[in-house]
C-alpha cells in the first residue's frame, strides 16, 4: 500500500495493538526496538505511536512534515509538547483509562503499607529480627485526602471507603463533586487528611504543589502517597518533612528525575519507593496499546476521536 498512511510505532506496545492497525488502511513501522532508527522514519509518518520513552520535542516534530497525530499508550502527555504539536495543527490523543485499575490497586497497596508501617516490619523480619508489638494502625476510620479527582482519584475512593475510610478531594477543574466526596480547598484537605494521596496531572501551575509550606499545613504525622507525577512535590522539602516528623511516611512511583537521585530520599526508612509502575501491568498494557490504536482507526475512518487533549486542534481534512 505505497499510498496509505504510514503509521509509525516509536515505543513497545500490545501486540494486539499492532494486530489491529495492520488491518487498517494504513502501513505500520514498528522502530521501537532500535529507538535510535526513529529520526530516520518519522518524516512519513502520518501517525506516531509512544509510550513515554520517546519525547516528542519540537525538533522530533519538525522531522515530521506529514504528521497528523501523536497517540500516546497512557494516560500522561507530559512527554508530548502540547504547544508545539497544537501549533502545527497535530492531534495528540491518549488512554485515559486504561491504567486506572493498577493505578488505584498500587494507590490501595502503599496506603495499606504506610498506615500499617508494613514496610519496617517486611525488612525487618527478612533481615532476621522478630520485632513483634504494636505495629502501625488501620486504616478504617482514617481520612484520605486525593489532590485531584479524576478517573484514578474516584476508583481509589470507591476502593477505600470500603476499606472504611473517609474521603475528601481537591480539585480545582471541577465544579462540583461527581458523587457525594466533599470537594475542598487544597489547604483545608491537608489540615483535615490522615493520609494525602496525589492523583492530578502535572501542569506549569502545580509544579511543586506540595512545596514546604503546603507540607506544613499537613496534620502532623500524617502519610503522602505520589503516584502521579515526581514535580507534584517538592523532594527536599519532603525530606525534611519526615526528617521532622510532619510527614510519618511517604510512598513514591514517582520522582523530579527519572532513575531517582536524591540517594537520602530514597534510603529514608519511611518511605516506599517504586520504579514507575503504577501503569505497569499486563492488563493496563493491552488496555493502552489496544485504546489508540482504536483512537487511530477512528481518525484513519474519518471519525472524530474519543480521547483528544490538545481540543483547540481543528481537525483538517
Amino acid at each position: 500500500m505505497p499510498d496509505s498512511p504510514v503509521v509509525v510505532v516509536a515505543d513497545p506496545v500490545d501486540p494486539e495493538a499492532l494486530q489491529l492497525l495492520a488491518r487498517g488502511p494504513c502501513r505500520v513501522s514498528d522502530v521501537s526496538a532500535d529507538p535510535a532508527t526513529l529520526a530516520a522514519h518519522v518524516g512519513e509518518a502520518w501517525a506516531l505511536v509512544v509510550r513515554s520513552r520517546t519525547k516528542v520535542t519540537e525538533a522530533l516534530l519538525a522531522l515530521a512534515p506529514r504528521l497528523h497525530v501523536v497517540a500516546r499508550a497512557g494516560v500522561g502527555v507530559d512527554n508530548v509538547d502540547l504547544p508545539a504539536a497544537t501549533a502545527r495543527k497535530v492531534l495528540v490523543v491518549n488512554a485515559p483509562t486504561a491504567a486506572t485499575t493498577s493505578v488505584a490497586e498500587l494507590t490501595v497497596t502503599f496506603a495499606l503499607l504506610l498506615v500499617r508501617d508494613l514496610y519496617g516490619a517486611i525488612q525487618s523480619t527478612k533481615g532476621g529480627a522478630w520485632k513483634r508489638g504494636l505495629n502501625g494502625a488501620e486504616l478504617s476510620g482514617k481520612t484520605v485526602g486525593l489532590v485531584g479527582y479524576g478517573r484514578i482519584g474516584r476508583d481509589v475512593a470507591r476502593r477505600l471507603r470500603a476499606l472504611g475510610a473517609t474521603i475528601v478531594a481537591f480539585d480545582p477543574l471541577l465544579p462540583r463533586s461527581p458523587d457525594e466526596t466533599p470537594l475542598l480547598p487544597l489547604d483545608d484537605l491537608l489540615a483535615r487528611s490522615d493520609l494525602v494521596s496525589l492523583h492530578a496531572a502535572l501542569t506549569p501551575e502545580n509544579h511543586h504543589l506540595l512545596d514546604a509550606e503546603r507540607l506544613s499545613h499537613l496534620r502532623r504525622g500524617s502519610y503522602v502517597i505520589n503516584v502521579a507525577r515526581g514535580t507534584l512535590i517538592d523532594e527536599e522539602a519532603l525530606l525534611a518533612a519526615l526528617g521532622s516528623g510532619q510527614v510519618a511516611g511517604a510512598a513514591l512511583d514517582v520522582f523530579e528525575a527519572e532513575p531517582p537521585t536524591r540517594t537520602a530520599l530514597l534510603a529514608h526508612p519511611k518511605v516506599i519507593a517504586t520504579p514507575h509502575l503504577g501503569a505497569s501491568t499486563p492488563e493496563a498494557q493491552h488496555r493502552a496499546g489496544v485504546q489508540v490504536a482504536e483512537e487511530l482507526l477512528r481518525l484513519l475512518r474519518g471519525e472524530e476521536p474519543l480521547y483528544l487533549v490538545n481540543t483547540e486542534v481543528a481537525r483538517r481534512p
